[in-house]
């Protein structure tokens, strides 16, 4: 079950604001605790200049989330950029092609509850997250 879900675009460093405002209130509308909220919220963050500075732009789809037995945000964010040749390099830490830390995705990867990129030389990448109570 998903409940009403928000689309924003990523073009502009203040878009990453803007998706850490909407993250937060869906999470809390969700029931998250604080630190849950945090995690999903960083996550997104990371996932959001990613998709800008590495993707070009793109968007963002923030949904609040149930089934039968909890309830949680769900994020997809989509781009048409270069995508990512090898995804398994990219997850690892100190991997960077931008002279980052080299934690950005792995570490996205670590603060959700459920991670999945799908990426595809030439054609663009989409990431969804997704954080349980």
């Amino acid at each position: 079950m998903t409940t009403l879900s928000e689309r924003l675009a990523i073009r502009a460093p203040e878009d990453i604001v803007r998706v850490r405002q909407i993250v937060r209130t869906k999470a809390a509308a969700a029931g998250l605790s604080i630190v849950d909220q945090t995690k999903i919220i960083t996550a997104a963050s990371e996932i959001a200049r990613n998709t800008l500075d590495y993707g070009g732009g793109g968007e963002v789809e923030v949904e609040g989330v149930a089934d039968q037995s909890r309830v949680g945000v769900r994020l997809t964010f989509r781009d048409q950029g270069p995508g990512i040749a090898d995804v398994e390099q990219a997850l690892r830490d100190d991997y960077t092609t931008g002279g980052g830390l080299g934690l950005g995705l792995g570490g996205a990867k670590r603060l959700c509850s459920e991670f999945r990129i799908d990426s595809k030389p030439g054609v663009g990448t989409t990431v969804v997250l997704a954080r349980w109570k």
